[in-house]
């Protein structure tokens, strides 16, 4: 299957999730106030990115880029792996199963789920 602009499309959409949510956590917007970067004395907002591939990979770009306490949710070990090696103690990584999203979402000031059937195939995970 030869889809060129998977790639690229999904990486935009990555860059954009946080940035869009970031938006909405306003006050302006009706959402809570929480600074993603946090201020001295104030902590940094929680992003909880459920699925570590192309799009997930960019938005915890995006969101570590903001100063945000970034958790990222996978299905694959393998990928959780390459995810530490990539951001190393900057994240924390958590299998992906319902105790551990009920556990990172409930925590959460910003929740992304980003993640396709259609990257998994192509990834092979």
């Amino acid at each position: 299957m030869d889809l060129p602009l998977l790639v690229p499309m999904n990486e935009v959409a990555g860059r954009m999730a946080v940035q869009i949510r970031a938006h909405f956590l306003t006050k302006q917007e009706g959402g809570s106030g929480v600074l993603l970067g946090g201020v001295p004395g104030v902590p940094k907002g929680k992003v909880t990115i459920i699925g570590g591939g192309v799009v997930g990979t960019h938005a915890t770009r995006i969101a570590l880029g903001l100063g945000a306490q970034v958790t990222i949710l996978d299905i694959s070990a393998k990928r959780l792996s390459v995810l530490e090696d990539v951001f190393g103690h900057q994240i924390q990584t958590l299998m992906s199963n319902p105790f551990n999203i009920e556990a990172s979402v409930r925590e959460a000031d910003v929740v992304s789920v980003l993640s396709s059937f259609l990257e998994l195939k192509l990834q092979n995970w």
